[in-house]
């Protein structure tokens, strides 16, 4: 039976009912933590998601629907939040977008275009900022200090056909949590990111080229297989623990050694 460490803890995590999101929430909430977390669309998913946390880990979740291309309206959230919950302890950024709104973004070189590279900008380094910043304020409030990720992936260090849109972001997040760290110190927020190789979620399965890349990947891999969206919390739940409390301002990379290959 996993032990009962964040009994009393608030998570919030952006994106939770599919992939790497759903994980984090699951793992969470096994832990004991209260889990808020954040869904685009499917209302029916996010309510048995709670339903099945709650009665399998008695602990409280609800979910809240954000437009992530609409950072702002965190701030909706957030207030929707404190109605709910007393008290934050981490902040996990971890929604992504994909299909239309990545047109002209995920393309090669010669075919990007400005609209998609700004969609996906919006959706991972200024949702960050406005996520954090609202998660900041709860943290604060709580007077104990806590912690906030944004998750990453090994885009901006791998080479990765059709990802220069996505991976460039994923630069300016990792450079944007460093900044965010050196700032909210003084009160006791520790902020790091986790940078995940490809992992085997919806997101990348509807890439066009997802067999090409799931080959890549474990061919790559010294462990010889693709990653699960279960490989990611252990990072996160390390990030959250007191195990890091003197880490701050890193970029903790889990890809199966395939940036080294």
């Amino acid at each position: 039976m996993t032990e009962k460490t964040m009994t009393g803890k608030t998570l919030f995590v952006s994106g939770g009912t599919r992939g790497i999101g759903k994980a984090i929430v699951y793992a969470f909430a096994e832990r004991g933590c209260d889990v808020a977390f954040t869904y685009a669309s499917s209302t029916d998913t996010a309510q048995e998601i709670i339903a099945e946390i709650e009665s399998k880990y008695g602990i409280k979740s609800r979910a809240y629907r954000l437009d992530i291309l609409e950072p702002t309206t965190y701030k909706d959230v957030f207030t929707a939040f404190d109605a709910d919950f007393d008290s934050l302890d981490f902040f996990i950024s971890n929604a992504i977008i994909s299909g239309r709104s990545v047109v002209g973004g995920f393309a090669p070189f010669m075919r990007l275009k400005p609209k998609g590279l700004t969609n996906i900008y919006t959706a991972t380094v200024s949702a960050f900022v406005v996520g954090a910043q609202e998660a900041t304020k709860r943290i604060e409030k709580g007077g104990k200090g806590g912690s906030i990720i944004s998750m990453s992936s090994t885009g901006n260090l791998v080479y990765t056909p059709n990802y220069s849109g996505h991976g460039t972001n994923k630069a300016a997040v990792e450079t944007m949590v460093r900044y965010a760290a050196a700032e909210l110190g003084e009160k006791n927020i520790r902020v790091n990111a986790v940078s995940g190789g490809p992992i085997d979620t919806d997101a990348l399965k509807a890439f066009p080229n997802y067999e090409e890349v799931k080959a890549e990947v474990v061919k790559r891999s010294p462990l010889s297989r693709m990653g699960e969206p279960t490989d990611l919390t252990g990072a996160c739940l390390f990030l959250c623990g007191d195990e890091s409390s003197w880490l701050t301002g890193q970029t903790i990379v889990v890809d199966g050694g395939t940036t080294f290959q």
